[in-house]
């Protein structure tokens, strides 16, 4: 099931990480995922995640995702897989990360969930991106650099996917006209704050729950952005508990309009799809448009 250049790709990562090379006992496949191949790997030595994809599909694709599950690691807020290594050869790229044993949620675990990922958007940063690009889902994602948060959404989440949605026939000019229409309201949804640390790709698909019942987050697109961002992805594709939203606005209080903000957030993921699949993502960003861009 594993090809055999990955196995040694493998081995070498667990080489560097512990100073031996485990037996394999087991592997078998973990679903989820739509972008890599993913095993649960058994071995004499404990249990590791592991993923691989063709080298060169995705250029850096596993070394920025264990840059960003180490950032979120290293704030401590979160119950994060810890990142045992990355490698390549000609044929293929792999990344080797903890295996995390899931449960059942605990008591709390919706306000718990909240609490911490409040607290994690209190690590800050001077300006809205990061020191490196990096993937949200298999499109490249600019994390340039910006001093306020209007232009970093217009110039490095909107403009860049519009003009990709353009060069594959995938959007229409009168919704790019509505879309430069509604940048004019953005500073009216959008309070002034520090920029914080964002896991970035934070619907339900990218949280499972731990062993001790609690929220671990997983296949990150980091960066530091509004943490409105963060809330808006959360309620995509069905959403978090009422629970989660009522603590995050006690812990960290919201806009009274932060509803119809998420909305305008959401704008960068629905644009996303339009982009990976096409189809019906372009009417909801019509329809979010709509409201927004008078």
């Amino acid at each position: 099931m594993i090809p055999e250049n990955i196995k040694v790709l493998f081995y070498n990562i667990i080489q560097k990480s512990i100073g031996s090379s485990p037996e394999i006992q087991k592997s078998s496949i973990v679903g989820g995922g739509d972008i890599n191949q993913s095993v649960k790997i058994i071995t004499t030595k404990g249990d590791y995640f592991l993923k691989w994809n063709k080298a060169g599909l995705y250029p850096g694709m596993f070394e920025k995702e264990a840059k960003g599950l180490n950032l979120l690691r290293n704030a401590g807020e979160l119950k994060i897989p810890e990142v045992i290594g990355y490698d390549e050869d000609e044929d293929y790229t792999v990344l080797v990360l903890e295996y995390i044993k899931s449960s059942g949620k605990a008591s709390g675990f919706w306000e718990d969930f909240s609490n911490s990922l409040s607290r994690l958007h209190n690590h800050n940063s001077d300006h809205f991106g990061l020191d490196h690009d990096n993937y949200i889902g298999s499109i490249p994602q600019s994390n340039k650099p910006h001093s306020d948060w209007t232009s970093f959404f217009i110039e490095e989440r909107l403009e860049r996917q519009i003009a990709l949605a353009l060069d594959n026939n995938r959007i229409d000019h009168s919704t790019i006209k509505n879309f430069r229409s509604m940048y004019r309201h953005l500073d009216d949804f959008f309070p002034v704050e520090k920029p914080s640390l964002l896991h970035g790709d934070l619907w339900s698909g990218n949280y499972m729950v731990s062993a001790e019942g609690k929220a671990c987050i997983i296949d990150p697109a980091v960066y530091y952005g509004h943490r409105l961002m963060d809330l808006g992805m959360s309620k995509l594709f069905g959403g978090f508990s009422h629970k989660f939203y009522e603590a995050y606005n006690e812990s960290h209080p919201l806009e009274k309009n932060w509803r119809e903000a998420v909305e305008i957030c959401n704008l960068y993921p629905l644009i996303v799809h339009v982009n990976l699949f096409g189809g019906g993502y372009l009417n909801s960003v019509k329809s979010v448009l709509t409201r927004f861009c008078q």
